[in-house]
């Protein structure tokens, strides 16, 4: 059987399903790691939510859709966590 890696980099020799495949891999990796350090300190999205004068919904939103995020949507969310934002351009 075929696995998934395989088969995704089989499919990436194609210029334009890579392109698009990689934009959407970054949609998702930011929503993730928005997730996973909320996670990790152990609030619940109803409330991060709270603490960002917000709704769940949108929360849930924010880590399932993080497409064409704010940057001051993340600023907030990072400081709802007592975080702070880094950038990097690699």
């Amino acid at each position: 059987m075929i696995e998934l890696k395989d088969f995704i980099d089989e499919l990436k020799e194609n210029k334009e399903f890579a392109d698009g495949f990689d934009r959407e891999y970054e949609k998702l990796k930011i929503g993730y790691l928005l997730k996973q350090a909320r996670k990790k300190i152990g609030m619940t999205q109803e409330k991060m939510a709270e603490k960002m004068n917000t709704y769940k919904g949108n929360i849930s939103r924010i880590e399932n859709h993080a497409e064409d995020i704010k940057l001051s949507t993340l600023e907030r969310f990072a400081a709802a966590l007592d975080r702070r934002l880094v950038l990097s351009l690699e």
